[in-house]
C-alpha cells in the first residue's frame, strides 16, 4: 500500500490475490514490504496493514449504482414513503372519527363528570354502606321481635277487630314455636355430628402419632395424604376468604342502602337504538313521587317503596307497567295529573296513559316511545285485495302498541264522534268498506247531510239516502222500524232452529233460506235525526230498542256524529252502545257522551287529542279486551284526485258475483207464529224437586216459574194441585207446611213409564186406557157420607180418607 497516503486501485487476480506493491501469500500473511526493513517494518507494517484493511473494507462495501438503478431506488423509496404517509393519514382519520363519535364524547363527558363528582360519590357510597347496615339491623329486629305481626295486632286492637287481633297473636306464638323447634333440630344435628366425627378424629390423630406412614396400610397412608392435602388447601383458601368477607360485606351493604332513584343514564339505559325511549321502574317511581299527591308524598317520606305487580316491560311501541298504589292513593288521582306525570317522564300527554286496573288501587301505566304516535297507520290492509268475514272483524287501525285491530261488527253497535274534520266519517267509511267485502252482508246507509262521502258505495247498498230534507229523516226512521220488525222475525227463526241458538252464527248466516245474513246500517250525522222536531223522539226510541236487542240477530247499527251532547245523542244510546270511538273532542261532556260515563275521570280522555295535529287518531273503548285503545285509524282516500274507495266497491261486487249472490234485498219473508212446544209437566216437576227429599209447594211453584216462565208464570196453587192430582201425587204436610215428596214424583214417573210400555205392548196407543163412560153412575152416595168440613186433610186423617 502506498505510505504517502495515495489510494491505489489494486487489481484482483482470478485466484483472489492482490498484485502491486504489497502482496500476500496464500495464507494471507505479509510476504514483503517496500522501503522498509523486516523487523522494523513489521511493526510499521502491522500498523499499515490495519489501515490498509480498513481502507480495503470501505472500498469493498461502497456500491456504485448505475443511473438506472438510482432511478429505481428513488422510485421505491418514494412509493414506500407515500404508503407510510397514506397509512398514517388513515390511522389519524380513524382516530379522529373515534374521538369525535357520540360514544366517545359520552364516555369522555361521563368520565370527566364522574371525576369531578368523585368526592361526592365516595361520600354517597359511605352513606349507602351505613344505611345498608342500618336496614339490615331494622330487618333483623323486625324478624326477631315480630314487629310486623305486633303492628297488625295493635291496629286490630285499635279498630276493635278481636278476631284479627287473635289471629295475629296466634301467628306470633306459632312462629316462635316453629323457630325454637328449628333451633333444637340444628343443635341436635350438631351434637350427633360431633359424636360421630369426634372419636374418628381422635383415632386418626392417635394412629398418626404412634405409627410411621411407611408402616401403615396403603389405603390408610393414602387417607392421611388426602387429609394433608385438604388441610393445606384450607390453610391457603381460608385466609383469602376471610380477607374477602369484609369487601363482600361492604359491597352488599352499599347495594342494600342504595337510593331507589335513577342514576346516570349510561348506567341505566341499554345500548339500543331507542335508548331515549327507555322507561324503567325507578324512573316511574321518581315521576310518581313528584305529582303532588299528599298520601303518596307521605308514603315516600316514610321510606316506602312501590310494589310493581307487572314490572316495566316492552309492550308494542311503548312500555307497560302495573303498580299497586299505597293506601290512600287511587289510580284516578294519578290519572287526574296525567300532564304532570308525562312531563316527569319526558313525554307528551298523548304518549302517557295512566288508567285504573282491576282495582281502584291498581295503576296501569302505558308510556309510548318518543314520537311513535306521530305517524299514521299506513295503508288499509284490504285496499288492494282480500275478503272479509264480519264474524271475525274488520281491520280498523293500529293500537298504541303498534298492533292491527280487527274491529268487531257482529254482536256490537258503534258510536263514533269528534270535532269536524278529525276522521269521524273516514272511520265509518272504513268499517262499511270492510262490511262490503263480506258477500253475505246487507248494507244500509243514511247520510243526514249533503256529503258525498258514501256515494261510491251506492252499487253495493240495499238502501241509500243522503240529504238534509225531511224525506231522508223519514227514510231513516222507517229503516229503524223495519230493522225492529226484522229483529222480531229473526228471533222467531232462531226459535225454530234445532237447539234454539241464542244468536246468529256464521253457519246460520250462510243459509240463504233463513235470511239471517249480517245487516249493517250506518247513519252519519245521526244527531240531525235524533234532533228532528217531528221524528227525533221516535227515531231515538227505535234506536235504543234496536241497540239493546238487535245485536244478537246479526243486526249492526253504526252511528256517527260531530255533536255528542246529552241533547243530540240519547243517554240510553250512550249507555247501551258496545263500541265507543272519540276523536278530538272539546270537553268532558263530549268525551263521556261517546266513551261512557266516568271515562274522563278514569283517565280515558279524547280531550288530550290535538285538533288537526292528531287527525285520524281516536280513543276507543269496547273494540278489544283492553280498558281502552288509542287507535290510529286506517284511511282510505276519497277526495279530489284520489279515490281508492271505488276500486274496493268494484271488488266487493265481483265477490258477490263469484259467490252467485245478488245485493241482499230489504224485503223479508213472512214467517207465521211457531206452534207452541209441548211441555212435560211431570218431567219439569222432577227437575225442580231434584234430589231433595221434600220441597215446599211454594218453592215448587216458584221453581217451575223460573224453569219455564212462558208456561208456568200464570199458575196458582190450585193449578199446581190440579197438576199433582193428574199424576197421582198428593201434597203432604210436613212440620206444619205442605210439601211435595221426591219419592212420590219418582213413583209417578215410574208409573207413567210402565203404563206407556204396557200400552204399547197391548197394542193400544200410549197414554190411553179404554173409553170413559158418557154419563155418571145413577147411584147416589151413602147417607152416612156427609159433607166434610172445609180445609185440607191433616196427617192424622190420611188413614181415614
Amino acid at each position: 500500500m502506498n505510505t504517502s497516503g495515495e489510494r491505489e486501485n489494486p487489481a484482483v487476480t482470478s485466484a483472489g490475490h492482490e498484485t502491486g506493491h504489497g502482496r500476500t501469500g496464500p495464507d494471507g500473511s505479509a510476504a514483503s514490504s517496500v522501503n522498509g526493513h523486516v523487523n522494523g517494518g513489521a511493526a510499521t507494517m502491522e500498523r499499515k496493514v490495519f489501515d490498509a484493511e480498513f481502507a480495503e473494507d470501505r472500498s469493498h462495501t461502497t456500491t456504485v449504482l448505475s443511473p438506472h438503478q438510482r432511478v429505481r431506488a428513488g422510485v421505491a423509496a418514494g412509493v414506500l414513503a407515500g404508503l407510510v404517509g397514506f397509512v398514517g393519514r388513515l390511522v389519524a382519520r380513524y382516530a379522529r372519527r373515534v374521538w369525535d363519535s357520540p360514544t366517545s364524547q359520552r364516555v369522555r363527558a361521563v368520565t370527566a363528570y364522574r371525576a369531578r363528582k368523585a368526592p361526592t360519590d365516595v361520600a354517597r357510597l359511605v352513606w349507602f354502606v351505613l344505611r345498608g347496615n342500618w336496614r339490615w339491623l331494622v330487618k333483623f329486629w323486625s324478624w326477631a321481635t315480630y314487629a310486623d305481626l305486633r303492628a297488625d295486632a295493635r291496629r286490630a286492637r285499635l279498630a276493635g277487630d278481636a278476631q284479627t287481633r287473635r289471629t295475629a297473636q296466634e301467628l306470633i306464638r306459632s312462629d316462635a314455636t316453629a323457630r325454637w323447634a328449628k333451633a333444637g333440630i340444628v343443635v341436635r344435628r350438631l351434637v350427633i355430628t360431633a359424636r360421630i366425627i369426634g372419636p374418628v378424629a381422635v383415632l386418626l390423630w392417635a394412629v398418626n402419632s404412634w405409627m410411621v406412614r411407611a408402616a401403615m396400610w396403603p389405603w390408610l397412608a393414602g387417607l392421611y395424604a388426602a387429609l394433608d392435602t385438604a388441610w393445606s388447601m384450607l390453610v391457603v383458601v381460608a385466609p383469602a376468604v376471610l380477607s374477602a368477607l369484609p369487601v363482600v360485606w361492604v359491597v352488599a351493604a352499599a347495594f342494600e342502602g342504595r337510593d331507589k332513584t335513577p342514576g346516570a343514564g349510561w348506567l341505566v339505559r341499554p345500548d339500543r337504538d331507542d335508548a331515549d325511549s327507555w322507561i324503567d321502574e325507578r324512573m316511574i317511581s321518581k315521576a310518581l313521587a313528584h305529582l303532588g299527591i299528599s298520601p303518596l308524598d307521605r308514603f315516600y317520606k316514610d321510606g316506602g317503596e312501590l310494589v310493581y305487580t307487572v314490572a316495566a316491560r316492552k309492550d308494542g311501541d311503548g312500555t307497560f307497567a302495573q303498580i299497586r298504589l299505597p293506601m290512600g292513593v287511587t289510580a284516578d288521582m294519578v290519572a287526574a295529573r296525567r300532564s304532570k306525570l308525562a312531563a316527569n317522564l319526558g313525554r307528551a300527554s298523548l304518549e302517557t296513559w295512566p288508567t285504573k286496573g282491576d282495582e281502584d288501587g291498581i295503576l296501569d301505566l302505558w308510556v309510548a316511545d318518543k314520537g311513535v304516535l306521530r305517524g299514521g297507520a299506513g295503508e288499509w290492509p284490504l285496499v288492494h285485495d282480500g275478503q272479509v268475514d264480519l264474524f271475525e272483524g274488520v281491520p280498523f287501525g293500529l293500537s298504541q302498541r303498534g298492533l292491527v285491530i280487527n274491529a268487531p261488527l257482529i254482536g256490537v253497535n258503534w258510536l263514533i264522534g269528534g270535532r269536524p274534520g278529525q276522521g269521524k266519517s273516514a272511520a265509518l267509511r272504513t268499517l262499511l268498506l270492510g262490511a262490503a267485502l263480506d258477500p253475505t252482508a246487507e248494507l244500509w246507509v243514511f247520510v243526514m247531510g249533503q256529503s258525498p262521502d258514501f256515494d261510491p258505495f251506492a252499487p253495493r247498498l240495499a238502501r241509500y239516502h243522503m240529504g238534509m230534507d225531511d224525506s231522508v229523516a223519514e227514510a231513516a226512521t222507517r229503516a229503524l222500524e223495519d230493522l225492529l220488525s226484522e229483529m222480531e222475525r229473526r228471533g222467531k227463526v232462531l226459535g225454530e232452529q234445532p237447539g234454539r241458538p241464542p244468536k246468529v252464527s256464521r253457519k246460520l248466516a250462510d243459509r240463504r233460506a233463513l235470511g239471517l245474513h249480517p245487516l249493517v246500517c250506518g247513519i252519519d250525522e245521526c244527531h240531525e235525526l235524533f234532533q228532528h222536531p217531528r221524528l227525533g223522539k221516535k227515531a231515538a226510541e227505535l234506536a235504543v230498542r234496536l241497540i239493546k236487542r238487535g245485536r244478537k240477530y246479526g243486526i249492526v247499527l253504526l252511528l256517527a256524529t260531530q255533536s255528542p251532547t246529552k241533547d243530540s245523542i240519547p243517554r240510553e244510546v250512550t249507555r247501551n252502545i258496545s263500541c265507543g270511538v272519540a276523536f278530538s273532542v272539546a270537553d268532558q261532556v263530549a268525551n263521556d257522551g261517546l266513551l261512557g260515563s266516568g271515562k274522563y275521570a278514569a283517565g280515558i280522555r279524547a280531550t288530550e287529542l290535538r285538533i288537526n295535529t292528531d287527525r285520524g287518531t281516536c280513543v276507543a273503548v269496547g273494540i278489544t279486551d283492553e280498558t281502552f285503545e288509542l287507535v290510529r285509524t286506517f284511511y282510505v282516500p276519497l277526495e279530489d284526485g284520489a279515490d281508492e274507495v271505488s276500486p274496493v266497491i268494484a271488488r266487493a261486487m265481483a265477490l258477490i258475483d263469484d259467490a252467485g249472490r245478488t245485493i241482499a234485498s230489504s224485503a223479508r219473508l213472512e214467517i207465521g207464529p211457531a206452534a207452541p212446544a209441548e211441555v212435560d209437566e211431570l218431567a219439569d216437576l222432577a227437575a225442580v224437586v231434584g234430589r231433595e227429599d221434600r220441597v215446599r209447594t211454594q218453592q215448587v211453584l216458584a221453581r217451575l216459574v223460573e224453569h219455564n216462565p212462558d208456561h208456568y208464570s200464570g199458575w196458582s196453587f190450585a193449578a199446581l194441585a190440579s197438576m199433582l192430582a193428574d199424576h197421582g201425587i198428593t201434597a203432604r204436610k210436613s212440620h206444619g207446611v205442605m210439601t211435595v215428596h221426591a219419592a212420590d214424583v219418582t213413583a209417578a214417573l215410574a208409573r207413567r213409564d210402565t203404563a206407556e210400555t204396557h200400552g204399547d205392548a197391548a197394542g193400544e196407543q200410549s197414554g190411553t186406557r179404554g173409553v170413559l163412560p158418557t154419563t155418571s153412575p145413577a147411584e147416589t152416595p151413602r147417607a152416612d157420607q156427609g159433607k166434610h168440613d172445609s180445609g185440607r186433610w191433616g196427617d192424622a186423617d190420611q188413614g181415614t180418607r
